[in-house]
């Protein structure tokens, strides 16, 4: 129909003057009936166009008016280049159109071909989304989480483990596994999960985390019912898996921020991915806290009930397992007001471990709660455990087994081989025997008192028991490893053990055993030695003649000992010395007829030592104090025991049968009341600054010392007066202390007998003295009858050492008292001449005459300095008298 009447005739051209009205052409009036209708289609609309268009040869139409071009519509179609006559009806509404409305004719909506403008929303309607509002909220937020927890993953790291977390105090052990002390910042020890008791790991599921091995690292249905409750003011639940709370134990800090629980989400899931079960429950059981200072079950286990954690029942197990959720609170000992509260937790523990299969309903009917013990106030390193400790450290650092900055982190656990009841033992006879006896109000001198010991079994080399004070915490310095104190006459054996060694003569050609004869003279100058004139005195002055050398070690006479030690040579001494146990670079230990009075300052652990290789028939091995060593389980390599015979088994067996000789009826029988063979030997250092007794039982190697220091400037100090005495020596306290402990220590063990292998002879006990042959001759030993002749620098007119206060044979006045010899009474009557107007007071003190040598210097001690003697070389060897 449009093909047929849409295209004119002819063309219209415009006329001048007045516009006449036009009917319409019939096309016009088709087309609008047609989009009446309905649109156009497309082809038509194109037909249109085509018809409508000027042809060739047409004189072109005038534009539209713009009355025209308003009324036709903006959207305006086929219809609109049409012309509308002023004779032409006003469309109607549904006719017009504005062009917004219609299709290409401009019409309505109807007519357009779109559906009708949606209604806008109303009243209360219009506060709510619709539901295309809301699924597209949905989509786009979950689109947003996802994002995030992708970002999130890819962004947060496993950190580095926080500095809390890692920290571990050693713990050291007794030798049968009970704990001596623990040392460190934080009281935690990690143990593996092997060594965490079954109940006590249900136990900690069921109260925390029931469906651990099954579930995920994260439980988001958790963490809102957390929120939830928390919310209602059910109290403060995390809602956090065990995976979730070691996370925040060992990798961040506990404070409760929107950036930690984030990192906690993140590294949980990745840790879940990289972790076994087992080792994550391990890693929480060893980081949680359980109050008491207490880190990890194990420290929880030997707060609350003492005992480790793989002993632990359930019922002990269930109450650790409450503290986590409030470690403070439930301590039913600190706050018994709170029991109700735990029981019920404890319960709660229970039941779960009940309803998970943990535990059969019949062990838990009746099953009573486990009351804690009490809590006692951390100790630290009071009493002995502090000098225990530093013994453990020095060896291991000293051994190089492990660096103090190893120490310092901590975590490792130390078996020792100190064995309590001998440890125990040892600080009683400390206590009886001595500080018990202390009166530090009225005597000053027992302010100074001090005590060291140490005892080893000489089969192992095993250090079983220390003493090393009072308490480390009033007095830092060990006793027992403190080498500041000469040790006096406990040095003697060791000459003897070197002359049989070494198979040593006398002056005279005498081989050098027990029944030997030296010439035990006071002040009688050492012959042989080509150092300067050395004459020591004996204790108190006293000269006994020809003895024995078994007799001359009851008595501890200087005199001989010290001419035994030139004898055998200060050289041979000194090595025999340091192959026995003494360290080589112990001060004073000079090679020369000194010696023999322990000038060396030796410490009480060195001596012990030396004492139990010649327990042990001369073979010796350095002493040890570590039974094991294991850090995170994993043990520590210790060094192997390296023994050797140092000494022959004659040599030492020798010296032991002396030694015996000196507990029978010598200067140590108070030995005796340690019921039991023994054998041991006393010593006085220098201004009885320290008293000595080291001894030993064939299982058992002891040394005991009491020391003299000023509490407040320690310096030393004489124990002159010290326990209501006039002077305290080796045979008094020491060996007092060391027969109580030793007694107490071998207690239920049959008491073994030596098993001694003899020097050819030394089984005959000859007569302890013997008649001089003939004054001021012995065989070549002066035995101070002959004229005394000086060494170097003196004058013939020395009355040298008086046999029996006889006169000097050359002059009747000492042209140089500085060499006199003896003096009248103030000698023992061992002197034969004036006594000296110099060079000390009234000690016969022995100036040096050799090459390079310096003057002595006498004593002040009532004779009991005789001072120094020159050495060639300006060396100086100390002269000073050591009691027994």
């Amino acid at each position: 129909m449009l093909r047929r009447v849409s295209a004119p005739t002819g063309s219209a051209k415009p006329r001048t003057g007045a516009a006449k009205p036009e009917q319409a052409p019939e096309s016009t009036q088709v087309l609008r009936r047609v989009k009446a209708d309905q649109p156009p289609p497309a082809e038509s609309t194109q037909v249109l166009r085509r018809v409508n268009a000027p042809r060739s040869g047409d004189t072109p139409k005038p534009p539209v008016p713009p009355a025209a071009a308003a009324g036709a519509g903006a959207g305006a179609g086929a219809t609109s280049v049409l012309p509308r006559t002023p004779s032409e009806p006003t469309a109607s509404p549904q006719a017009s159109g504005n062009g917004s409305d219609g299709g290409e004719g401009g019409g309505t909506g109807d007519g357009g071909g779109k559906k009708p403008r949606r209604p806008k929303r109303t009243g209360w309607r219009r506060i709510f989304p619709t539901w295309r509002m809301v699924l597209g909220t949905f989509v786009l937020g979950v689109l947003v989480i996802i994002g995030l927890l992708f970002l999130g993953y890819s962004l947060v790291q496993i950190p580095a483990a926080n500095a809390l977390a890692t920290k571990q105090a050693t713990v050291y052990l007794y030798a049968d596994g009970s704990q001596l002390a623990r040392d460190g910042e934080v009281n935690r020890e990690n143990v593996g999960l092997a060594q965490i008791a079954k109940p006590a790991q249900h136990a900690i599921l069921a109260a925390e985390d029931r469906d651990f091995y099954t579930e995920s690292a994260v439980d988001p249905k958790a963490m809102l019912r957390a929120g939830w409750n928390t919310a209602l003011g059910k109290g403060k639940q995390s809602g956090s898996t065990i995976t979730q709370q070691y996370v925040k134990n060992y990798y961040l800090a506990q404070e409760q921020t929107v950036t930690r629980k984030a990192k906690e989400f993140f590294i949980s899931i990745k840790l879940d991915r990289e972790k076994s079960k087992n080792e994550i429950l391990e890693g929480y059981l060893n980081t949680s806290y359980f109050g008491r200072n207490a880190y990890g079950i194990q420290a929880a286990a030997q707060a609350y009930y003492g005992v480790d954690a793989i002993d632990l029942d359930p019922a002990r197990a269930a109450y650790l397992a409450a503290l986590v959720n409030a470690p403070s609170e439930y301590d039913v000992v600190a706050h018994p007001e709170n029991k109700p509260a735990a029981l019920a937790r404890w319960n709660y523990v229970l039941d779960g471990m009940v309803a998970k299969g943990w535990l059969s309903q019949s062990d838990r009917t009746g099953m009573k709660f486990p009351m804690p013990k009490e809590q006692t106030v951390s100790t630290g390193m009071s009493g002995q455990r502090g000098y225990l400790v530093e013994a453990v450290k020095q060896y291991l650092v000293g051994h190089d087994i492990l660096t103090k900055d190893q120490l310092a982190t901590g975590g490792y656990r130390i078996t020792t081989t100190i064995q309590k009841p001998k440890q125990d033992a040892f600080v009683k006879a400390v206590d009886d025997q001595l500080i018990s006896k202390l009166d530090k109000k009225n005597r000053k001198a027992d302010t100074y008192v001090r005590a060291g010991g140490a005892s080893i079994d000489p089969k192992t080399g095993k250090i079983v028991a220390m003493y090393g004070g009072i308490d480390y915490v009033q007095q830092f310095t060990n006793g027992a490893t403190r080498g500041d104190y000469q040790v006096g006459s406990t040095f003697k054996p060791f000459v003897f053990t070197s002359a049989v060694q070494n198979s040593s003569s006398t002056q005279d050609g005498q081989r050098i055993t027990p029944n030997a004869y030296y010439d035990g003279t006071n002040m009688r100058p050492v012959q042989g030695w080509s150092g300067g004139r050395y004459a020591p005195e004996n204790e108190d002055q006293k000269s006994y003649g020809q003895i024995t050398v078994r007799k001359a070690t009851d008595l501890s006479v200087n005199a001989v000992y010290a001419q035994m030690a030139a004898d055998v040579t200060g050289d041979k001494v000194k090595e025999t010395a340091v192959d026995l146990g003494i360290p080589a670079d112990t001060p004073d230990l000079y090679p020369s007829p000194s010696i023999a009075l322990g000038t060396a300052t030796a410490s009480v652990l060195e001596m012990t030592e030396a004492y139990a290789t010649l327990a042990n028939h001369g073979r010796h091995g350095t002493y040890t104090i570590i039974e094991k060593i294991s850090k995170d389980n994993v043990p520590v390599d210790l060094p192997g025991r390296q023994t050797k015979q140092a000494v022959t088994r004659e040599a030492a067996d020798t010296t032991t049968s002396v030694l015996k000789s000196v507990v029978e009826g010598g200067t140590a029988t108070a030995a005796q009341a340690a019921g039991r063979p023994a054998a041991g030997k006393t010593g006085t250092a220098e201004e009885d600054t320290a008293a000595w007794f080291a001894g030993y039982t064939p299982d058992l190697a002891t040394v005991v010392s009491v020391m003299g220091q000023d509490p407040v400037t320690a310096k030393h100090k004489p124990l002159y007066g010290a326990l209501g005495v006039a002077r305290m020596n080796g045979g008094g306290p020491p060996t007092e202390i060391w027969a109580q402990y030793t007694r107490d220590a071998l207690r239920g063990k049959p008491a073994a007998s030596f098993d001694l292998e003899l020097q050819p002879g030394a089984d005959v006990v000859a007569p302890s003295t013997r008649p001089s042959t003939s004054p001021g001759t012995d065989a070549g030993q002066d035995n101070g009858g002959t004229t005394g002749t000086p060494s170097q620098g003196t004058t013939p007119t020395d009355g040298g050492q008086g046999n029996g206060g006889s006169t000097p044979t050359q002059g009747t006045t000492p042209a140089d008292p500085t060499t006199g010899g003896g003096g009248d009474t103030t000698d023992g009557g061992a002197g034969g001449g004036p006594a000296p107007t110099t060079g000390g007071t009234a000690d016969g003190g022995a100036t040096g005459g050799g090459p390079g040598g310096q003057p002595g210097t006498g004593g002040t001690d009532g004779g009991a300095d005789p001072g120094t003697t020159g050495l060639p070389g300006g060396f100086i060897a100390p002269q000073t008298a050591r009691r027994q």
